[in-house]
């Protein structure tokens, strides 16, 4: 397969080369466009109104001055020429579980590329520090024999958490739906003056509800989570209640009589 590496770490992350190193010694052509630096929670970010530079630093592999996106992108409509068969977005360092994939440059890049037509998974793994790629690496190579590409559809992800425990100890692999997640101590003020601060987003470890049947329950039980993301915004539950107030209201066919 030819397959293109992306993530939010940055290009010299521990994560991204694992899969590199993994996935040439399968066979498969990888070519590699990651962020120049980490990227983490850009989210579905581009770069607006500002260059974007990018480096090839070795034979198939590229440094971008941009976002996780901005890669996706670069690399579908310049870089690479032939045809791709598949995109990978990490494996982070951290978990990317409940309402993470919000906030996720790993999630974004696997989901800009699958809105441009590709299939595409996200990897994620639960520990922000001492992490074990190896695990994770071996039982991705696992699902990858295994055919789980073979599942990828158009515009939709596979969102895949690594539980932070050798190979041999992971029970399995789930499928789930995402979780819940809270942090406390989100904002640390740095310094601050009467009418000034300066401040960092971060806070402590997250909080997580381990509802049954979440990405984070899953993991937490030393299962590996596969979590399907799609990209239907609408609600439809919520059309009743909206749809009873419009005609309560007389609202269906309403015009303003006044210009404003």
């Amino acid at each position: 397969m030819r397959i293109l590496l992306v993530n939010d770490d940055g290009i010299a992350a521990a994560g991204i080369r694992a899969l590199q190193k993994a996935l040439k010694e399968a066979g498969h052509q990888v070519i590699m466009v990651a962020p120049d630096r980490e990227r983490s929670a850009a989210s579905h970010s581009i770069t607006l109104r500002q260059d974007i530079h990018a480096t090839r630093i070795a034979e198939d592999e590229w440094a971008v001055s941009g976002t996780p996106v901005d890669c996706v992108v670069i690399a579908l409509q310049k870089i690479i020429k032939e045809k791709i068969d598949l995109v990978v977005s990490g494996i982070n360092a951290g978990q990317n579980m409940g309402e993470d994939v919000l906030y996720s440059g790993t999630v974004a890049g696997a989901v800009e590329a699958a809105m441009l037509g590709h299939k595409a998974l996200a990897l994620s793994i639960n520990a922000y520090e001492n992490q074990n790629f190896a695990s994770a690496t071996e039982w991705f190579m696992r699902l990858m024999e295994e055919g789980i590409t073979d599942l990828l559809k158009t515009n939709e992800v596979l969102n895949i958490n690594f539980p932070n425990i050798p190979a041999p100890e992971v029970k399995g692999v789930r499928l789930t739906q995402t979780g819940h997640r809270r942090y406390y101590n989100f904002v640390t003020i740095i310094e601050e003056t009467e009418d000034a601060f300066s401040y960092r987003v971060g806070g402590n470890k997250p909080e997580w509800d381990f509802e049954s049947g979440t990405d984070s329950e899953a993991v937490s039980q030393g299962y590996i989570s596969i979590t399907p993301l799609g990209f239907e915004l609408t609600k439809p539950s919520a059309f009743p209640a909206i749809l009873s107030w419009l005609e309560q209201q007389n609202l269906m066919e309403f015009r303003l009589t006044h210009a404003l």
